[in-house]
């Protein structure tokens, strides 16, 4: 009996999907400041989207390194050039618990200009109200018509224990769920963050002088205290420690370039290197989720953050198990080393491969 080749495909893709109707995918928000296009942002929700083991449940989106709108509008955008708009993009908090832009333009002339502000830097500076630049084009999808986060709280609701929180940026939509609801953090089955600088080895000259300054913990401060002492389950950081080891290269996005994916063509037309620095800040923190033997060392510190309004205003507090405050604190898994070679390659399968289906 012969068969053609249809037939052939069409049944390796029928026991494809037999052998995942028995796999549960890793259910997944991305909480993300996601500026765009492409950059650390983006690019790590790309990977988590790319990963055939994940389930993106949502994005929910807070102003960080852009402001809200044109976080969503860049967002929105990616979704639509990959084919997933399907995924469920929901805005949330457009300013800090407490920190101000005004206020912190004269924290700085008491105590030294803050090398990243984020949406407040002066030279990429725009109101909250308008996009600025979308070389990519305006979405044509919209957002839900819900905040992120009661979004948040209905999906740990929804999904007892099976979610993971994915924290790129700062982290005032968490901190908003959890004043919403106190119980979310123990719905949810970790937290997964990029944040926090301990004592980085580099010449950045960000870091040089301010070696507990990082701009997702800086940016809300009071926002990263409520969430760094609730009662998660888990909870795993990615710091600038470990982030400086790894460097978002021109040899690298060409490799990237090189796919044929969406998500390859979109990395390949709209990454940009800028200056010496390029880590891949948020990048490491997805892939470590989704393979953590890129991980070769980690410890176990205990966090918080320099509320006093002083010099150290949103700096890391950091204790061993010795030294640790007694009441409130928890464990934080933190990334120390890593197989960068590995990373490299992780990243370069997954932004080449074609993209998941949503189902």
């Amino acid at each position: 009996m012969k068969f053609g080749r249809a037939w052939v495909l069409a049944m390796v893709a029928l026991l494809t999907c037999l052998t995942c109707w028995g796999q549960d995918k890793r259910k997944i928000i991305i909480d993300q400041d996601a500026a765009g296009p492409a950059g650390t942002d983006l690019q790590s929700t790309l990977l988590l989207i790319q990963s055939p083991q994940t389930q993106v449940l949502g994005i929910t989106v807070v102003t960080g390194d852009q402001w809200l709108k044109a976080e969503v509008a860049h967002t929105l955008r990616m979704l639509e050039l990959i084919g997933r708009s399907d995924i469920p993009l929901v805005p949330g908090a457009e300013y800090p618990l407490v920190r101000q832009k005004e206020e912190t333009e004269l924290w700085e002339q008491r105590y030294g200009s803050v090398a990243w502000l984020g949406a407040w830097t002066p030279q990429l500076y725009h109101p909250p109200d308008q996009l600025g630049e979308m070389p990519e084009g305006r979405p044509s999808t919209k957002a839900l018509d819900e905040d992120a986060a009661h979004f948040l709280v209905r999906m740990v609701h929804r999904f007892p224990g099976e979610v993971t929180i994915y924290a790129g940026g700062p982290m005032t939509n968490l901190a908003l769920a959890i004043s919403i609801d106190p119980e979310f953090p123990r719905l949810a089955k970790e937290l997964v963050f990029m944040g926090a600088s301990l004592n980085p080895e580099t010449t950045d000259p960000e870091f040089i002088n301010t070696p507990r300054r990082e701009f997702n913990i800086w940016f809300d401060p009071e926002a990263a205290h409520i969430v760094l002492r609730a009662p998660w389950k888990k909870i795993v950081c990615t710091t600038v420690d470990i982030s400086v080891k790894t460097r978002m290269t021109a040899e690298l996005i060409n490799r990237i370039k090189a796919g044929d994916s969406p998500a390859a063509r979109y990395v390949g037309k709209y990454a940009r290197l800028h200056g010496e620095y390029n880590y891949l800040w948020d990048e490491l923190a997805a892939a470590a989720w989704l393979d953590p033997s890129l991980i070769t060392k980690k410890e176990t510190r205990f966090l918080d953050v320099e509320l006093d309004r002083g010099a150290g205003y949103g700096n890391i507090l950091s204790w061993t198990d010795q030294d640790k405050p007694k009441l409130d604190v928890q464990p934080v898994e933190i990334q120390a080393d890593l197989d960068t070679e590995r990373l490299y390659k992780l990243l370069v399968n997954l932004l080449t491969a074609p993209t998941p289906s949503p189902h």
